[in-house]
């Protein structure tokens, strides 16, 4: 809980109101339990999900899926409202703190080759693996919370 408390209260701008992102969360629905689709970030290395600026010509949930294409080589099914929204850290020395929305992906294709191969990896996980390699708590209750409403629904 400190630690939550320390990483928003740290010496970060906010950005100006209302600066927003948007991420996916890609999952896919094998034998029967969720696997979730991590990446690793291009300057730490940590597991995360896919995410970036909104498009100015597109949608919060297009760009999220856009996202998920150049980072992580997936596509799919995009939902329109996203999962929950966390804070996390923007721009070249990631000095600015931002609201990311992440949405739902279910991974229809994943492509051999793309856009930001050379510069992430990418691994599929079940919820345990994920919560272990998810260094960010609202990664991990994102990961939980799509959980939860998969297998509710199944």
């Amino acid at each position: 809980m400190l630690r939550d408390f320390l990483k928003n209260w740290s010496p970060r701008v906010e950005t100006e109101a209302g600066l927003r992102q948007a991420g996916a969360l890609p999952y896919a629905l094998v034998d029967g339990r969720v696997a979730f689709l991590l990446i690793t970030s291009r300057r730490t290395g940590r597991w995360i999900f896919p995410k970036g600026a909104i498009e100015p010509d597109m949608t919060p949930w297009e760009s999220a899926a856009l996202e998920a294409l150049e980072e992580a080589g997936v596509s799919g099914d995009i939902a329109t409202r996203p999962i929950g929204t966390y804070r996390g850290s923007a721009g070249m020395d990631e000095s600015a703190l931002v609201d990311i929305d992440i949405y739902p992906l279910l991974v229809q294709t994943q492509h051999d080759e793309w856009r930001e191969m050379d510069q992430r990896l990418r691994h599929w996980a079940v919820l345990s693996e994920a919560r272990r390699l998810l260094s960010d708590p609202a990664l991990i209750r994102l990961a939980v919370n799509l959980h939860r409403q998969l297998t509710v629904s199944a």
